[in-house]
C-alpha cells in the first residue's frame, strides 16, 4: 500500500485526523489540479514509482508548484533536464535537494522508496556519454536500485571493457549508453545474460544526425534481447531498469 494512503488510514484509526478531513485528503489522493498541471499522486500505487517531474518546457513556477506539491504528498520526488539556474533556486526553496550537474537532475530523497534488489550496472562508451549515463543513474539510484558505473570503455578499445568483467557479471540489469556508431550495446549483449537496455545519445559528427545513427544500429543489434530507448533518454532507460529490478526479491539489495 501507498506509505501516503497508509499514514492517512492510521491517522483516522488513532483519531489523529478527522473524518471530515480524512475524506479531504482522500479527494485530492489521486491526483491535484493546478490549472496548468493534474499532478498524478496515484502514480507510485499504480506503478510502483511515484511522478517525475520533466522540467524542460515548463515556466521556472511551473516546475516549483509541481515539486511542491509533490513534496507535500509523496516526499520523494525527481526533476529531470533542470537548468544549473533552476536547480539552485529549488535548492534554495525546498531543502534538502541533492543536484546533479552533470544529469541535470535535482531531487529530494525522504525515505519513501523501496529499497530493490539487484544491480544496475551503467556503461559508457566514452566521456561524452556520462550526462545521458547520468541522469539513467540518478532515476535509478531515486529509484532503489544500486547502482554501479562503467565509463569509456567503448569499441575503440575494447580492453578497457573486459577489464570490467566482473562488475559487468554484478549486473541485474545494464543500461548501455553510446553515441557515434553505437555499437557498444552490441558487444556487452553478446557477453552477459542479463537485460541490456541501450541508450543511444546525441553525441558525434555530422553523419551521426543527432544521435540518430547510433538509434537505428541498436535497433538492428545482431545481440538477441537488447532493448532501446530514445535518443538522449537517460531517464527513460533508469525507469525501465528499476522496473526490472521490482521484480527481484528485495532481499537480494545490497
Amino acid at each position: 500500500m501507498d506509505r501516503t494512503l497508509r499514514d492517512l488510514l492510521e491517522g483516522v484509526r488513532a483519531g489523529d485526523v478527522s473524518i471530515d478531513e480524512g475524506v479531504k485528503r482522500l479527494e485530492s489522493l489521486a491526483f491535484e489540479d493546478l490549472g496548468f498541471a493534474h499532478v498524478d499522486h496515484h502514480r507510485r500505487v499504480r506503478r510502483g514509482f511515484p511522478e517525475v517531474v520533466f522540467a524542460d518546457g515548463k515556466t521556472d513556477e511551473q516546475t516549483a508548484a509541481i515539486v511542491e506539491r509533490l513534496l507535500a504528498a509523496t516526499g520523494d520526488v525527481l526533476v529531470t533536464r533542470v537548468r544549473p539556474d533552476l536547480a539552485a533556486s529549488l535548492a534554495a526553496r525546498f531543502p534538502g535537494a541533492i543536484v546533479n550537474e552533470l544529469a541535470r537532475t535535482a531531487h529530494w530523497n525522504r525515505g519513501h522508496s523501496p529499497k530493490l534488489g539487484g544491480c544496475v550496472v551503467i556503461v559508457t562508451a566514452g566521456t561524452s556519454d556520462i550526462p545521458v549515463a547520468e541522469e539513467a543513474a540518478v532515476t535509478a539510484e531515486v529509484f532503489g536500485n544500486t547502482v554501479r558505473r562503467v565509463y569509456d570503455v567503448g569499441v575503440a578499445g575494447l580492453h578497457r571493457l573486459l577489464s570490467h568483467g566482473d562488475t559487468l557479471r554484478e549486473a541485474s540489469v545494464l543500461v548501455v549508453v553510446a553515441g557515434m556508431e553505437g555499437a557498444l550495446p552490441s558487444v556487452v549483449g553478446g557477453l552477459t545474460r542479463v537485460p541490456v537496455i541501450a541508450v543511444p545519445t546525441s553525441t558525434g559528427y555530422g553523419a551521426s544526425f543527432g544521435g540518430l545513427a547510433a538509434l537505428l544500429a541498436m535497433l538492428n543489434s545482431c545481440a538477441s534481447g537488447v532493448t532501446v530507448v530514445n535518443i538522449d533518454n537517460g531517464f527513460g532507460a533508469g525507469f525501465a531498469a528499476s522496473l526490472v529490478n521490482a521484480l527481484l526479491p528485495r532481499e537480494n539489495a545490497s
